[in-house]
């Protein structure tokens, strides 16, 4: 347990730090396409999962759950997201004795294409643009002693707007505490923790006129416009999981993350999963609890878990509301062995 409690002071000083140099609010960071949730089975609990573990995708929420991974693992999210956008997400994890477990991901959103609109031609100049959004991440997950687990996953991330983009480097570092086998876990983690990025490209190349009011001069100045820089949507997660097993065959977990983002207020999630006869789940949750002038927040689903030969196949859903934003689905697909 004192291991647990220093690993978490550390992450609460690299958290604070990160905090202390970006106090932005709502729509002030870059990289909004991190905080979309990939798990089907995590979204539908409410994205309650900075403790859980068991799947390759919960490293998203918290690397440490690397480091409790059984098997080869590997899942694929495929998701319309809000205003037809298409994301899709997929991730592996190689565990190798004694030495922990190494994974990789892999994110893409893109908007489709979108007509070019100007003041002078509200209705289109016949040109089209996207929008598209990438990262790639490597992570390493541990079992530091037999109740605690350590991770942290690198990301390189770019984001493309027509002509213009920007690129950056996150890191994520996270740690689990099982206090009993079977019994409650508690999870802590930070995530997309990084340095300020901002656009370039030749969208930004202009022709000035330094001085219109002067007939005569150089009106056509070659020039560049800068934008400004802005952080990484970080954020610090600590929450605890606990599991009911009824009986053999009806089994229950019940979930709660509290979340303290850089770019919005504080919140917390809630969730719970009842697990019949080892294949059959039902899933339920709340997101953002408490956070003022929040769109939605219901989440539900449920998924499948079918074994043969030494394979396990999961088949998971998950459906959000957004409020004004109608509502998302996500589903996952997952192999282990």
């Amino acid at each position: 347990m004192r291991v647990f409690y220093k690993l978490l002071i550390v992450l609460l000083m690299v958290g604070l730090s990160g905090f202390g140099y970006a106090q932005s609010k709502a729509g002030t960071t870059i990289g909004q396409f991190l905080k979309i949730e990939p798990s089907a089975r995590n979204s539908a609990i409410g994205g309650a999962s900075v403790s859980l573990s068991g799947e390759v995708m919960s490293a998203y929420y918290n690397p440490a759950s690397l480091g409790r991974v059984n098997g080869i693992g590997a899942q694929f999210t495929h998701s319309q997201w809000l205003a037809d956008i298409d994301f899709n997400y997929f991730t592996v994890a190689l565990p190798i004795a004694r030495f922990g477990t190494f994974a990789m991901q892999i994110t893409s959103l893109n908007s489709g294409e979108i007509d070019v609109r100007t003041v002078d031609q509200p209705l289109g100049t016949g040109e089209r643009y996207s929008v598209t959004n990438f990262s790639l991440g490597a992570g390493y997950g541990m079992m530091l002693t037999d109740r605690v687990s350590v991770g942290f996953q690198v990301n390189y991330l770019q984001e493309t707007i027509w002509h213009s983009s920007t690129s950056g480097i996150s890191l994520n570092m996270g740690v689990q505490y099982r206090v009993w086998e079977n019994g409650p876990t508690f999870g802590a983690s930070i995530v997309n923790f990084g340095p300020r990025t901002g656009y370039d490209g030749r969208d930004l190349f202009i022709d000035y006129d330094f001085n219109p009011d002067i007939y005569g001069d150089n009106d056509q100045l070659p020039a560049e416009l800068r934008t400004d820089k802005f952080s990484l949507p970080t954020a610090f997660r600590a929450g605890i999981s606990y599991p009911f097993n009824f009986s053999e065959n009806n089994k229950m977990l019940l979930v709660v993350d509290a979340m303290h983002p850089n770019d919005n207020n504080e919140s917390v999630n809630i969730g719970a999963e009842y697990q019949a006869f080892d294949y059959i789940f039902l899933r339920g949750g709340f997101r953002h609890l408490f956070l003022d002038d929040n769109e939605g927040g219901l989440t539900l689903g449920g998924g499948l878990n079918v074994g043969f030969s030494g394979y396990k196949i999961t088949l998971d859903y998950a459906w959000a509301d957004y409020g004004l934003l109608n509502e998302t689905q996500r589903f996952t697909l997952g192999f282990q062995f």
